[in-house]
């Protein structure tokens, strides 16, 4: 998106929606529906399988398959997926992290087909994985290995794809991990000269060519509701990263320098109470990250009104989208230059974010850099310190989350009056579609090719050769998304990141509710004659682990032992936990859909396991209907987000497992 010159009227921002969903197919007709409604940019969002490397048929992507975005297993599906949409003219913005150059390489093997030069190719890889390791759990290998793809990326994309950016750094998930202002702006800025460093450190990239690189770096950041606060954290940003690319680097041009990056807003702050009141909250937090043109993001997602509740239907991300156009064309914003230059009290609040990130980012390089500070689990703990500590602040009700600790009182809503159909539901039919559609695709290619260039691929990655093009090769010879990780898996190894519950403190919350559950929970544990166990669980590939990091704090807090191993398990390492740990209560922790699959595969599994008296507890997004479905199915108790006080949950977990031991 260029920049308009001094006394021009702003162009808009590129408008996008987040979406994909159930097949190449569907999703592709969805994309081409939002650009005929006058969305200017697409902004793809991929399954977990895809996002985390593994095909349709594998054991790990049982119910996640379309279930969070769509499922691109290879070539075929990429094709299909940009159907009658010219990549010559698009500009496609990828979530994707771990499979970022796999995708990549799909996209412009696709376009290349196409016709296009992939000089012309416009848009953005998200291709940060170090938030992963903190966040959303999408990671595949050791930090390491991943920061190489990351460096080959940037360095391939800067000499053969000039307008693409290669990486969009993400302090967006920092903000959902539960990051301060301050720690937003530092570990994603930490990250950035992580990536710069090793890019430079490379040799890829000559000397001259440094102020490009640069230039290609975006972010992707989170804007709450608190929008005046937000709006000075995006100046601190715009400040920090010129200083930083000014100075450590020496970039000569301010145009290098310039901080360029996109918003999606803050879809952890929706609610599935009174979910009506998330349209305000999301226009609120939109002006955070547009009424200041010297710090204006370039390109803007919008969430719908009713995420809490499940996927949107195209109607609502419609919504989503008019909100955007009615500011940037109905209204007067673009008109003028910054509103903000000279406030005192902007200046002074940007002041104090600059000052503490500044630290902050002094501290994560004496640790040796991004990468160390996650390896040791230091900004981990840092983020569910900081998360345990809001979720206190709404708990006790010094902040107001209106139409969930206030003002709760509410009439039906008109917007769910459909039930079940206020939200998008996925067909389970689409997954067995796309597992018998791999099988078929991996019968009708060509074998040989298809192993030498994989055999390519890990000869490559052992060496310091850049992957880019054996990985295109890959994609061109029908090579899948699972076998490609795992070529590169069995090269670099698989990675289980520190959860942050050990060392993670939770300040304020010795009250007078907390001490009686604790009683409760000593108490039972007394009567059963050992101390009370919960194992929280989270099964599949639903890598969101902020609310299970949240219920393990909370339960070590009030007593009970705590087994917490982290992501990505499947329902029979879950079981098998259970049962060696002989723990009371399994609670399984779910945002991605997939919990009509395999909770009751988790069930079944105690069952089959002769542990069939412990009981199992669930917490995620889940519709009212499948609720009561998985309680048909043995569950004992479904939380949602509109069970917010976390102590009341322990409360009731307590209720469940001496409901369980007849006491």
């Amino acid at each position: 998106m260029p920049y308009p010159a001094d006394r021009e009227r702003d162009r808009p921002w590129v408008m996008r929606t987040y979406a994909g969903h159930s097949s190449a197919a569907a999703s592709n007709a969805l994309y081409r529906r939002n650009l005929a409604k006058g969305q200017t940019g697409l902004s793809v969002a991929f399954d977990l399988p895809t996002q985390t490397g593994y095909d349709p048929d594998d054991e790990l992507a049982r119910g996640e398959v379309g279930k969070v975005g769509v499922p691109i297993s290879h070539i075929g599906d990429m094709r299909q997926l940009f159907d009658q949409i010219p990549l010559a003219e698009a500009n496609t913005s990828m979530t994707i992290n771990a499979t970022a150059m796999w995708l990549l390489a799909l996209y412009v093997s696709v376009a290349e087909e196409q016709g296009a030069d992939r000089a012309t190719l416009a848009g953005t890889t998200q291709n940060d994985i170090i938030k992963e390791y903190l966040s959303r759990g999408t990671y595949v290998f050791p930090p390491g290995p991943s920061l190489r793809l990351i460096t080959d990326v940037v360095a391939w994309t800067v000499s053969n794809v000039p307008k693409w950016n290669p990486i969009n750094i993400c302090s967006y998930h920092l903000q959902e991990a539960g990051a301060t202002p301050v720690q937003e702006v530092a570990y994603s800025l930490s990250t950035a000269i992580a990536v710069l460093d090793s890019v430079f450190d490379s040799g890829q990239v000559p000397e001259e060519r440094r102020g490009e690189v640069v230039a290609r770096i975006s972010f992707f950041v989170n804007a709450g509701v608190r929008f005046v606060e937000e709006m000075c954290k995006m100046r601190a940003f715009v400040r920090l990263w010129d200083e930083i690319t000014r100075d450590r680097y020496g970039i000569a041009d301010p145009k290098h320098r310039r901080f360029r990056y996109g918003v999606q807003v803050n879809s952890l702050g929706l609610t599935e109470a009174q979910p009506e009141n998330n349209v305000q909250r999301i226009v609120l937090e939109m002006l955070a990250v547009t009424l200041s043109r010297d710090a204006r993001a370039r390109a803007i997602q919008l969430p719908a009104w009713n995420e809490a509740l499940g996927l949107p239907r195209p109607w609502d991300q419609q919504w989503a989208l008019r909100m955007q156009q009615v500011l940037a064309y109905e209204t007067d914003l673009l008109e003028y230059e910054d509103l903000f230059a000279g406030s005192h009290v902007i200046e002074a609040k940007v002041d104090e974010i600059v000052e503490g990130a500044g630290a902050e980012i002094d501290r994560v390089q004496a640790m040796g850099g991004a990468v160390a500070a996650v390896e040791s689990g230091y900004m981990k703990s840092a983020l569910v310190s900081s998360l345990a500590e809001r979720r206190r602040r709404v708990e006790s009700g010094e902040d107001v989350v209106v139409g969930v600790n206030k003002f709760a009182t509410t009439e039906p809503s008109p917007l769910q009056a459909e039930g079940a159909n206020a939200i998008e539901q996925i067909d389970p039919v689409v997954e067995r579609h796309a597992v018998e559609a791999i099988r078929q695709w991996r019968s009708s290619r060509d074998d040989a090719l298809v192993k030498s260039t994989l055999d390519d691929l890990r000869a490559a990655a052992k060496t310091d050769r850049n992957l880019v093009e054996a990985t295109i090769a890959c994609a061109r010879a029908g090579v899948t998304t699972g076998e490609w990780s795992q070529a590169l898996r069995e090269t670099f190894g698989e990675y289980r990141a520190p959860t942050g519950v050990s060392a993670a403190s939770a300040s304020g919350e010795a009250g007078t509710q907390i001490g009686r559950v604790r009683e409760r929970v000593r108490a039972t544990g007394e009567e059963l004659g050992e101390r009370l166990r919960i194992l929280v669980g989270k099964p599949g590939l639903d890598g969101h682990s902020n609310g299970a990091e949240q219920v393990a704090v909370r339960a070590r807090d009030v007593g009970f032992e705590v087994v917490y191993q982290g992501i990505r398990l499947t329902p029979a390492q879950i079981v098998a936990a259970a049962v060696q740990e002989d723990v009371h209560v399994v609670g399984l922790s779910i945002l991605s859909g997939s919990h009509l699959e395999v909770v009751p595969a988790v069930v079944d599994g105690l069952r089959a396991a002769g542990a069939g008296d412990v009981p199992v507890v669930v917490g995620g997004i889940v519709p009212p209907d499948d609720a009561d479905e998985l309680r048909e199915r043995g569950v004992a108790r479904v939380f949602t987000p509109k069970d917010y006080e976390l102590t009341q949950i322990m409360d009731e977990i307590v209720t469940v497992v001496r409901e369980a031991n007849g006491l």
